[in-house]
């Protein structure tokens, strides 16, 4: 399935793509879509429905967030042996973990500010894995059986706050509008290997990342394993997993984002996001 929040900021109400590409209004099935609601036996209910018989919705409407409620917006740094090489870092021996505020997500096609006394507001597409089953102390081998499905992130950064205001990467990660997600929610048994996926980002029509997600350092069932011996990882969760190369840090010269630049971005399977940049109010 691919699931989806839909409406206005604040007001999202849940909903499924359908195999025709029109949007089915799931609220009289579930309140929302959040940790709450994304266990397996949930996800069966939705199956089981018929999806003719329900509501559509306008294509016009504004999709949010693909899952609401986010408990914790953990990131993996430098899981892609390419992009630690253009940002100039050893490849680290265990998964490098950060975290955004989840004040920073908003939906996939929402604009985005740079952020006040920005400097270099840098793009990173990246996998998002969405936890529907408690983790805590997990083997590998069981780490996928936890997720609820996977997403499409830009993980934007300010670079000058995140690597020269202390060396503290939250400081560059969490600015507002700095964590789109969407636009839908792919149950896992949708995407039968998260190792086998094409991604790309544009800024202005010029591809900067062209990469797959088979060059993680660390695959996913690998982070997801390793989190959990240090934190539980809860229904709603979210994690995103790290970025190929061609990030604007990497660029000869170092290229960042203006007020009136255009992205696009986007996973195989998992939908495509657009943004507009603006400069923050």
């Amino acid at each position: 399935m691919k699931l989806l929040r839909y409406g206005e900021m604040g007001r999202e109400r849940p909903g499924l793509m359908d195999a025709n590409g029109n949007i089915r209004d799931l609220s009289g099935h579930i309140d929302d879509l959040t940790g709450a609601t994304l266990d397996d036996a949930q996800m069966d209910k939705l199956r089981a429905l018929d999806v003719g018989s329900l509501p559509v919705v306008p294509m016009d409407t504004r999709i949010g967030a693909c899952v609401g409620g986010v408990g914790k917006f953990i990131c993996i740094g430098l899981n892609y042996a390419d992009h630690a090489k253009e940002s100039g870092l050893e490849l680290p021996e265990e998964p490098v973990i950060f975290f955004k505020a989840t004040s920073a997500i908003q939906g996939p096609n929402d604009p985005v500010h740079i952020p006040r006394n920005s400097v270099k507001t840098d793009w990173e597409v990246e996998l998002g894995v969405v936890i529907g089953k408690k983790a805590s102390y997990i083997e590998k081998e069981d780490a996928l059986s936890h997720v609820a499905g996977y997403c499409v992130v830009n993980d934007l950064s300010e670079r000058d706050f995140q690597l020269h205001r202390s060396g503290q990467w939250v400081k560059g990660k969490s600015c507002d509008t700095f964590g789109p997600i969407g636009p839908w929610l792919v149950t896992r048994d949708e995407v039968p290997d998260p190792q086998a996926l094409d991604m790309y980002l544009e800024v202005n029509g010029h591809r900067y990342q062209n990469g797959s997600t088979q060059t993680m350092h660390f695959d996913v069932a690998t982070v997801i394993a390793h989190l959990s011996q240090f934190m539980s990882l809860h229904p709603g969760d979210v994690i995103s997993t790290g970025t190929p190369p061609g990030v604007g840090m990497g660029q000869k010269p170092e290229t960042y984002l203006q007020e009136g630049d255009k992205m696009e971005l986007g996973i195989a399977g998992l939908g495509m996001q657009r943004q507009v940049v603006e400069n923050a109010p």
